[in-house]
C-alpha cells in the first residue's frame, strides 16, 4: 500500500532544487559564519531587536495572529506596518505566507499539508521550500486561500516585491555600521529566525505535551515558544486557531500576547479574540 505523505514528497523531489530559493540559503548560512569574527554589543543589540521586529511583530503578531486568523483588529496602518515587519524574515509576501498557513489549518498533517512531519522531519523544516516550484510571487494561485489580502492593493504589491524592504534594511544598515552590522543584523538574524519558524512546522508537530485532542499531530513545545515569541504553544492554537493568545495557561508564557495586552490598553489594538479554555476542555472531556 502507497504512503501517500512519500509519494507527495516523491513528486516534489523529482521537481528538482527551487535555484533561487535554495540559492539565497545557502549565502545566508555561509554569510553568518562571518558573525563570529564581527563581534560587537551594538551588532547584537540590533540584532535581537530586529528579530523582534520581525518574528516577533512581522509573524507572530502580523502575518499569523493578524493576517491568517483575525485574531484581532486595528488600524490598516498598523496592519500594513506589521506586514512590512513580516517581510524582513524573507518568509515571502502576506499572500503566500497566509494562503500556505490556512492552507496547512485546513489539510493538518493530512497529504495535503504543505509541510507535515508525516513525510519527514526534513520536510517539514526546510524540504517544502527548497524544493519544487517557488510560489512567492503567484499571487493569482494563492488568492483561493487569501482572497482578502488579494483584494488589497498594497499587499499585492507586497508580496510581489517581498524582497525590497528587507533589502533596504540592509544597505541602510551597511552605510550606518559596515559589514559587521549587516552580517549580524540581516544574515545571522534571517538565519536564526527562519530556522526558529521553520520549528514550528516540524518540532511542533514531533515533540512536546498535547492539552487537547485534535485531529492532527500539533503539539507544545516551550522552548520553541521561547524562540518564536509564543508561537510554540501551537496544540493550544491547533485547538482554537482564532485565538489571539496562545499561551493558555498560566505557566504558558506567550509574549506576543503581552504585547497585544499593551497595545490594547493604548488603543492601537482591540476586539482581541481568546479561547474559552474552559469550555474547550470540557468538550474534550
Amino acid at each position: 500500500m502507497s504512503n501517500p505523505y512519500l509519494e507527495k514528497a516523491k513528486q516534489q523531489y523529482t521537481q528538482g532544487v527551487s535555484p533561487v530559493t535554495t540559492g539565497v540559503l545557502i549565502v545566508f548560512h555561509v554569510m553568518s559564519l562571518f558573525a563570529i569574527f564581527t563581534f560587537s554589543w551594538r551588532n547584537l543589540i540590533v540584532a535581537l531587536v530586529l528579530h523582534w521586529m520581525a518574528v516577533g511583530l512581522g509573524i507572530s503578531m502580523g502575518y499569523h495572529r493578524l493576517h491568517t486568523h483575525r485574531g484581532f483588529k486595528t488600524y490598516l496602518w498598523f496592519d500594513y506596518f506589521l506586514a512590512i515587519c513580516g517581510t524582513l524574515t524573507l518568509e515571502g509576501g502576506p499572500i503566500f505566507w497566509v494562503a500556505t498557513h490556512r492552507l496547512h489549518h485546513q489539510f493538518s498533517d493530512q497529504p495535503e499539508d504543505p509541510h507535515s512531519p508525516r513525510v519527514s522531519g526534513f520536510w517539514a523544516h526546510a524540504g517544502w521550500i527548497i524544493f519544487g516550484e517557488a510560489q512567492h510571487d503567484d499571487t493569482a494561485r494563492l488568492a483561493r486561500y487569501a482572497p482578502d489580502l488579494s483584494k488589497d492593493r498594497f499587499y499585492r504589491w507586497l508580496s510581489g516585491y517581498h524582497w525590497v524592504p528587507l533589502t533596504t534594511l540592509g544597505l541602510g544598515l551597511l552605510a550606518w555600521g559596515g559589514w559587521g552590522l549587516v552580517i549580524w543584523a540581516i544574515f545571522l538574524r534571517v538565519t536564526v529566525g527562519l530556522h526558529a519558524t521553520w520549528l514550528i512546522n516540524s518540532a511542533t508537530h514531533i515533540f512536546g505535551g498535547r492539552r487537547f485532542e485534535t485531529d492532527d499531530d500539533s503539539r507544545n513545545v516551550w522552548w520553541v515558544a521561547l524562540l518564536t515569541f509564543g508561537e510554540g504553544w501551537h496544540n493550544n492554537h491547533h485547538a482554537h486557531p482564532v485565538s489571539a493568545k496562545h499561551g493558555l495557561a498560566w505557566y504558558e508564557f506567550d509574549w506576543t500576547w503581552v504585547s497585544l495586552k499593551l497595545l490594547n490598553a493604548v488603543g492601537l489594538v482591540w476586539d482581541l479574540k481568546v479561547a474559552n479554555v474552559k469550555s474547550l476542555e470540557e468538550a474534550a472531556a
